[in-house]
């Protein structure tokens, strides 16, 4: 029997898919890809915005199309939100929650048994002594939290990821977890959370995040720190408000940490900020970001920003294009805003045009585009360390490309990466040229 996955959404969805894999893996399952002959359709779904909801529905047609005497299943937050109308789709076989994704092995073969697909014996999951089956990367996303009580106006994660209720890892759990990726020769590791900055509130009797201060996000970090293997450890995207004194002091005695922070934005003017529900100004930003840049040189900070959201004027627009100019962003991740229907932007007056909503993103991805530009040209004549992960044709020539600590990517051509010894999966240092510069 064959297993074909697709994930869509945050990289937690990727986490969950690679554990979905294995737990398939340990009844005897085979792993194939997306789009091959395969018993069993997975579609790890995802409910951000309606295109997000669009794309899921898609990939589910197409899954049952490409193999239509498939079971085809939906998992995850489209079917947290869309409900019994995702049933009614003649392409979807069966649904499952988030919940479901620790038995989804189990629960997809009983179903199957259930409606006679298969009339053999439910196979036994077994150990397979590995932390997942695959492995297309040279770093790897650990999820350490799950769920999010930030409320954002426009935002359904909350509700389609345990309706506000935090849930932290065991951190002896994690660094189990973790210490089997260094075995198998991962260098990089990535921290990720539904709301990262919550880490360990639910294990501290706090209500919010901010009360806290990183502390426990801190303290696990630096048990990472001591993990042997593990050459890199890099965050995930983080709440602004988690950056104070204390928590950068504590950063500093992670001497794996990559200087690289996502901090999500959304808005540059206060007035937009506040119909988000999102909890700080564009001052207190700023503050956050000079404090980043206080501690670590020439950090990589780099944010998502929405375009068009409810409400936002020309003169709003404006004063968000002036503070990204004004932050100095290493990259900027823009949304046009997507109505999501059951939350409380939905229902907002002032209701953007989508033409207008097109032309803000435009205007804000050439901003972008110059940004990051000006934040990699700072590197240019510098020795740096490079992770190499890949070999990459561009242009008709064949490179090595990787990352650096503060997610610049670079490449080398293959035959001079091969005279110096470079090779997939390992860590070497270049002086970076313009040329090296992707």
């Amino acid at each position: 029997m064959k297993a074909a996955f697709l994930t869509l959404g945050c990289k937690v969805n990727f986490y969950e898919t690679e554990k979905m894999m294995a737990d398939f893996q340990k009844h005897g399952i085979d792993i194939v890809e997306f789009g091959q002959a395969a018993d069993i359709c997975i579609i790890n779904t995802c409910t951000v915005t309606n295109i997000a909801d669009r794309k899921s529905r898609q990939m589910l047609h197409r899954a049952k199309k490409k193999n239509p005497q498939s079971i085809v299943a939906a998992v995850g937050c489209y079917v947290e939100s869309g409900g019994e109308e995702l049933l009614k789709d003649p392409s979807v076989d069966v649904a499952f929650s988030n919940r479901d994704k620790g038995s989804i092995a189990q629960k997809v073969l009983e179903y199957m048994k259930s409606q006679g697909v298969s009339e053999d014996p439910i196979p036994q999951a077994v150990c397979s002594g590995q932390s997942d089956p695959v492995r297309d990367r040279t770093r790897k996303y650990i999820k350490i939290q799950d769920g999010c009580n930030q409320f954002c106006s426009y935002c359904m994660i909350p509700y389609v990821r345990g309706g506000g209720v935090l849930s932290s890892r065991d951190a002896e759990d994690i660094l189990k977890e973790i210490r089997l990726v260094a075995e198998e020769g991962y260098k990089e590791v990535v921290l990720t959370g539904i709301h990262l900055s919550s880490y360990g509130v639910d294990r501290s009797g706090e209500k919010q995040f901010a009360a806290l201060k990183g502390r426990p996000l801190v303290s696990l970090l630096q048990k990472i720190n001591e993990i042997q293997g593990i050459e890199r450890i890099r965050l995930g995207s983080l709440e602004p408000r988690i950056i104070c004194t204390e928590f950068m002091e504590g950063l500093m005695a992670v001497t794996k940490l990559c200087p690289h922070f996502h901090l999500s934005l959304q808005s540059g003017c206060d007035a937009t900020l506040k119909r988000m529900n999102r909890h700080y100004t564009a001052a207190v930003y700023r503050e956050k970001c000079d404090m980043l840049r206080k501690y670590f040189e020439h950090p990589a900070i780099t944010t998502d920003v929405i375009a068009g959201f409810p409400g936002e004027t020309e003169e709003e627009f404006e004063m968000t294009r002036g503070f990204v100019k004004e932050i100095g962003f290493a990259d900027i991740h823009v949304f046009s805003y997507s109505v999501r229907s059951g939350t409380k932007a939905a229902g907002m007056k002032g209701q953007v045009p989508p033409e207008v909503k097109h032309r803000r993103s435009e205007i804000l991805m050439a901003d972008a585009r110059q940004g990051k530009t000006k934040f990699e040209e700072w590197f240019i004549g510098r020795e740096e360390k490079i992770l190499f992960e890949e070999i990459r044709s561009i242009e008709g020539k064949e490179y090595l490309t990787g990352h650096n600590e503060r997610y610049v990517m670079v490449k080398i051509p293959r035959d001079e990466a091969e005279t110096a010894g470079f090779m997939e999966n390992s860590i070497g240092s270049i002086r970076i040229q313009e040329t090296n510069l992707i």
